[in-house]
């Protein structure tokens, strides 16, 4: 063999025990022993990866990793997809599952992005959207009923950036007895405090940016399903072809993450429920959404679904509107002014004037998204220190 060649050909993988910790799998294609192999992998008839578009194995464990933890003790294995990021498995899951003069049902409160990719992307493609208050049950049976081509229920509890909570269960049961899915965005909780399954939802979303990951180095989402058959058939190939996959290094700093998910998501919690308990009687402050406070009017609710916590999410509506609330992000000092979520540190935004800057005022308005919400990220610091932040910021 040539010099030239020895350059470029590939040597052996000399590995001769098992890495402790997942390797990163960055390679674009597999290659075959043979053509026969092959044939069968493309056929279906032997398992195997071919191209990392379509599956890698840095990702899949990942992914099976995250399907794992929805479904824990539930007594079924349920699946999962990794992409590139929060947005993307929203975007293959609506494309992958829905068809031109379908309907979604959803809430007027979701992720300001949420609301966009409905109304610029799949709207134009044929598949419209009907808002509706989820949290009542009447309203959403109503629209059920009247309209039969809502082929998919998608909600978020809690909620992004009101932290309102809704009926996972009851939502769940309406969907299915009018022949819709249930799909629900968990990024909020993360599967370490609610597990949709439990209440029969078919769909879950997660951004793992944020507090699966934790860490704020990586950008990608995952869909998990029940059924398993259908994520195959259906998602995967609206993946596979839209090319919305996770790629080897953001899958592996998620798994990275999720490792210390249990430890992080406890001090979230405590930490957010004393901040939500110092920003309640601040005289500046006209209320405070967190699902922890007894005066959240869903905390009952709350404690059902997410028997270990309320998360570390909560906002605040700071008296004098729009110019109050970016004097005192401008006063900030210890927490970030960054537009994300679930990171170690304190992380705080201004949803009228950033997240949900696209979303018509009125339609913010109406599901208490309102010019003087603040929304705070609560990290895993010392408690003392972020309540001082606030302290010199209101």
């Amino acid at each position: 063999m040539d010099i030239a060649s020895l350059l470029v050909k590939e040597q052996p993988d000399n590995r001769t025990v098992k890495p402790h910790i997942l390797p990163i799998y960055a390679t674009s294609s597999f290659a075959f022993d043979s053509m026969d192999q092959g044939i069968e992998i493309f056929n279906n008839i032997e398992s195997g990866h071919v191209y990392s578009r379509y599956a890698n194995p840095t990702v899949d464990t990942v992914a099976r990793k995250i399907a794992l933890l929805e479904s824990h003790n539930l007594g079924f294995e349920a699946d999962a997809l990794m992409t590139s990021s929060g947005m993307s498995a929203i975007s293959t899951l609506f494309l992958g599952l829905l068809k031109s003069g379908e309907s979604i049902l959803t809430q007027g409160n979701l992720y300001g992005g949420t609301t966009e990719l409905l109304q610029s992307v799949i709207e134009p493609i044929g598949v419209s959207t009907h808002f509706v208050h989820l949290n009542d049950l009447s309203a959403v049976e109503s629209a059920l009923k009247a309209n039969p081509n809502i082929k998919m229920l998608y909600c978020e509890t809690p909620a992004n950036p009101s932290l309102s909570c809704v009926d996972i269960a009851a939502l769940s049961q309406l969907a299915h007895q009018y022949g819709a899915w249930c799909a629900i965005d968990n990024t909020f909780a993360s599967p370490y405090l609610q597990q949709p399954f439990a209440f029969g939802v078919d769909f879950i979303i997660h951004s793992t940016t944020k507090y699966i990951n934790g860490h704020g180095n990586s950008i990608a989402g995952v869909v998990v399903a029940r059924d398993r058959a259908l994520m195959r058939e259906k998602i995967w190939r609206a993946m596979k072809l839209l090319g919305t996959n996770c790629s080897p290094f953001e899958a592996w700093l998620t798994n990275n993450g999720i490792k210390t998910l249990a430890l992080r998501m406890d001090r979230h919690c405590a930490n957010a429920l004393a901040l939500a308990h110092y920003l309640e009687q601040h005289p500046s402050v006209e209320r405070v959404n967190y699902p922890g406070l007894a005066s959240h009017p869903d905390h009952q609710l709350a404690k059902k679904q997410m028997p270990k916590g309320f998360g570390g999410m909560l906002s605040f509506e700071i008296k004098g509107g729009f110019d109050a609330g970016l004097k005192c992000m401008n006063k900030i000092q210890f927490c970030a002014l960054a537009p994300t979520l679930g990171d170690v540190d304190t992380l705080i935004l201004h949803p009228a004037s950033s997240s949900h800057l696209r979303v018509p005022k009125a339609v913010r308005e109406e599901n208490g998204i309102t010019d003087g919400l603040i929304r705070v990220s609560v990290g895993i610091e010392h408690i003392d220190d972020i309540i001082s932040d606030f302290e010199a910021s209101i």
